[in-house]
């Protein structure tokens, strides 16, 4: 049996890549840490500062039940600052923003072995309901968030609006995107695909810096998920709508894939290594995001690939390509194709999930199939002319797996499939193809990619190098490269898509504006220029 105590100083102590090697039944830990109950507890609050610095936040909406999270961290940067002490939250949850109509309420407890972090799943709510909550603890309250559950299942809606995001590097730029989407009307989701903080050190050359060196341990992934929702700007977009999140490569390490890291030259020693990195980092984004308590990790495992329907309008299709895919084939970066491309052995999500894919979409009754997930799907020739060079982190690098979602889009034609994802930094719109490499073959889908919030700075309307391929890319409808979010609108007809785009994230006086407007027609796949 393992000693707790000392996995818990494994977990705050700095993992050096080549001298440190544990065995798998101390992953066990992170599992266990609900069973020390008998740590003491803090009757009344008293802090060294405003506990709720981090605000609050809600997501994963059901029909009658929403997830409402904070944490309590009056040092946010500093591991919290809380006593190694159980703390008792209360919560209320109201139909009106000045929570005088209260209709649900409790009381959690915040334990240090999930950083005094706490999720409420709020049950026996109305379908399609705006409410708003808050959290108490002693004298203090927390700022008042608004969250909306979604509509019954099945049941007719006239329109369903959401907004897109992903890749917000702290020290690249300010969250003046999030600034504009918390101040939207008629919205009722966020979608996060990743990239919601970057593990990378101090760049004294950036807009902002970051708050040490490289994040290894889990105090430093706290620290650091904590660095990011200090912004008020993040917090306000929080507390204006439920999100829905799933994670890319930067919340553990760029790159990575499964159990290999993005250095990995001596595979055993490393990869039992990484996994230490991974459960940590799993560990501080199960504690900072809005999601419900069967997503909590074990260890280096985290179930995060899960549906979630909005009446008959549309059914998100939540992916993981990070946590179950093969190696980056090729050696990884942007490449010609190798042998290793066409194996059929690999994979970008792993066989139980791409089942699980190709069950629930084989079995919708809704009217757009939404794959809310990482990378692009369709391809993107880097190179003018002849040949081609391709990036083999995305589905570009994983052919097999490619090959049998269209070839199942093709044959099975579940109701409108549209791919969300990130990842790139840039906006595009995209057909997904039978066979990319036959522009007249069936176009059997959608794509759109956002853009990054702050990533990569400012950014370029376009760029000459990708303009010099993009004719080579006919499947490519659209291509932007300044930063931002996307907004989508939908109906039982049309899938409306507006690309918004900032001036500039290197200030804080950006301002914003509609680059370009695109449409999908139910029935029709592919995407429309308005």
């Amino acid at each position: 049996m393992l000693d707790y105590r000392n996995f818990e100083q494994f977990l705050h102590s700095r993992i050096k890549r080549r001298n440190l090697i544990i065995g798998a039944g101390a992953f066990t830990g992170l599992a266990i840490a609900n069973q020390f109950s008998h740590q003491p507890v803090l009757a009344r609050g008293r802090f060294s500062n405003y506990p709720f610095t981090l605000g609050v936040a809600s997501g994963e909406p059901y029909p009658t039940s929403v997830v409402i999270w904070t944490r309590l961290a009056p040092e946010p940067l500093n591991g919290g600052g809380m006593p190694y002490a159980n703390v008792p939250i209360r919560w209320e949850v109201a139909t009106d923003p000045d929570m005088r109509r209260i209709v649900s309420r409790g009381t959690v407890i915040a334990t240090p072995q999930l950083a005094h972090s706490v999720r409420v799943v709020v049950e026996g709510l109305r379908s399609d309901s705006w409410y708003w909550y808050r959290f108490i603890v002693g004298r203090d309250a927390s700022p008042i968030g608004r969250t909306r559950t979604a509509p019954l299942t099945g049941i007719y809606l006239s329109e369903f609006n959401f907004a897109l995001v992903s890749c917000q590097n702290y020290e690249q730029g300010y969250y003046t995107a999030y600034k504009y989407l918390a101040q939207e009307k008629d919205l009722s989701l966020v979608v996060h695909v990743g990239d919601y903080i970057y593990e990378g050190g101090i760049r004294t050359d950036r807009v902002r810096q970051h708050n040490s060196p490289e994040i290894v341990t889990l105090e430093d992934y706290r620290n650091r998920h904590a660095l990011y929702k200090t912004d008020s700007n993040l917090q306000a977009a929080h507390a204006a709508f439920p999100w829905i999140v799933t994670w890319d490569d930067h919340e553990v390490e760029n790159n990575y894939a499964n159990n290999i890291s993005e250095l990995d030259t001596e595979p055993d020693q490393d990869r039992a290594i990484f996994l230490q990195r991974r459960a940590v980092a799993y560990q501080a984004y199960y504690e900072h995001m809005p999601l419900r308590p069967f997503s909590r990790p074990t260890g280096p495992d985290m179930q995060l690939f899960r549906r979630l329907d909005f009446g008959n309008l549309a059914t998100f299709h939540v992916l993981d390509t990070r946590q179950y895919r093969t190696d980056q084939p090729c050696g990884d970066g942007t490449k010609e194709r190798c042998p290793e491309n066409f194996d059929p052995k690999a994979t970008i999500t792993g066989k139980s999930q791409e089942d699980w894919l190709f069950q629930g979409l084989n079995s919708s009754q809704t009217k757009w199939n939404v794959l809310a997930q990482q990378v692009p799907i369709a391809q993107r020739d880097m190179t003018p002319g002849e040949g081609g060079t391709f990036s083999m982190d995305k589905w570009d690098g994983y052919l097999a797996s490619r090959d049998r979602l269209m070839a199942f889009l093709e044959q099975r034609q579940p109701s409108n499939p549209v791919s969300l994802a990130g990842d790139v930094h840039s906006n595009w719109a995209m057909n997904l193809k039978a066979n990319f490499d036959q522009p007249e073959s069936a176009t059997v889908g959608s794509e759109f990619v956002c853009t990054s919030i702050s990533s990569g700075g400012d950014g370029a309307d376009t760029t000459p190098t990708v303009e010099a391929y993009l004719p080579d890319n006919p499947h490519i409808k659209f291509f932007n490269a300044q930063r931002g979010y996307v907004r989508c609108a939908l109906t039982p007809t049309t899938w409306k898509t507006d690309y918004l785009v900032l001036s500039d994230v290197t200030t804080q006086s950006g301002t914003i504006s509609k680059r370009a407007s695109f449409v999908v027609e139910d029935g029709r796949p592919g995407v429309q220029q308005v």
